[in-house]
């Protein structure tokens, strides 16, 4: 894997690129796109970068706000409108001829979603691991009070001291409350160290929460000690977003997830006609860690089943 930066406007997006010949604007060879979610960085995809990187070209960056990425400060940057714009100019730049296979999970799926609905013309196939597709989750929301209580935490991570909690104690929150329900011995000593220097980046945690802080929409937090100043709306005065997908599509879906209830994939064919499930009952929201030869098996069935399909 190479280590590589390059500017998007005026910020600067650090990734990783690997492959099995070296990428030129001409080349044939397929590229994947992983983009990660919440608090992780471009290596949460280690295994699937090792795994596909034979077949395929493999770009994972960090977020803007991660680890070596750009930290931009103007909370506006982190809305989900612009997200997808810059993530749309970033594909463009590292794929200009080409368009890609995206991976992604938790708010890099939040990203990919819309992305894929809006830009077409960059997305081929998409994969989801436990990122909830926006007009689901948005309906569950305003339905659902177990999904308005799983996503109670969002009001923690938005608050005036969520900087400071979230950095004490040698990360402590972010290692025991935020990975919750990751099956024990998962993450490798080596792995939770690179974690912490990830984390320890300057700037690092307050830009990875300015995800939450620019979020569309976030029910009043149940908890009458909650402060949290961020994008506060009643269920009842919730908007569903119409993001509507063609292309092939393939969902892997953890049932054990903290964040998101089971109902978020209930009827997404109304959104995403062209789409196959797969559940694993015993997994959390930490999919690609804790199943990674699962996972790397069923993305590489569906690429090979659709090699030929760019109906998006």
């Amino acid at each position: 894997m190479k280590h590589q930066f390059i500017k998007v406007d005026q910020t600067t997006i650090h990734y990783v690129e690997g492959g099995p010949t070296q990428y030129t604007a001409d080349s044939t060879t397929e590229t994947i796109v992983f983009l990660h979610g919440f608090p992780e960085y471009w290596a949460t995809w280690h295994a699937q970068l090792d795994f596909f990187s034979k077949k395929y070209r493999v770009i994972a960056p960090d977020l803007p706000g991660y680890n070596l990425s750009d930290k931009p400060q103007e909370q506006s940057f982190y809305e989900v409108p612009n997200l997808i714009q810059f993530i749309a100019k970033l594909i463009q730049q590292l794929a200009p001829n080409q368009k890609v296979i995206l991976v992604a999970h938790d708010w890099g799926g939040a990203i990919a979603w819309p992305l894929t609905a809006f830009f077409p013309h960059l997305v081929e196939r998409l994969v989801i691991l436990n990122a909830a597709h926006p007009s689901l989750f948005t309906r569950e929301m305003i339905r659902n009070p177990e999904q308005r209580q799983k996503s109670e935490y969002i009001h923690e991570l938005i608050a005036e001291n969520a900087v400071v909690k979230l950095s004490k104690n040698g990360f402590k929150y972010l290692n025991e409350e935020v990975f919750t329900g990751m099956k024990e011995g998962v993450l490798s000593q080596q792995q939770r160290r690179k974690y912490l220097k990830a984390w320890s980046q300057p700037g690092a945690i307050a830009g990875m929460l300015q995800y939450y802080k620019a979020m569309p929409q976030l029910a009043p937090s149940q908890s009458r000690t909650s402060q949290s100043k961020g994008p506060i709306i009643a269920p009842q005065d919730m908007k569903i977003p119409n993001i509507r997908i063609t292309c092939p599509t393939l969902i892997l879906w953890g049932e054990q997830d903290q964040a998101f209830v089971k109902q978020n994939i209930e009827g997404i064919q109304e959104y995403v006609p062209n789409v196959e499930v797969i559940r694993y009952l015993t997994a959390s929201h930490w999919l690609q860690h804790e199943l990674p030869d699962e996972v790397n098996k069923e993305i590489e069935i569906f690429l090979q089943l659709n090699e030929n399909d760019n109906s998006c």
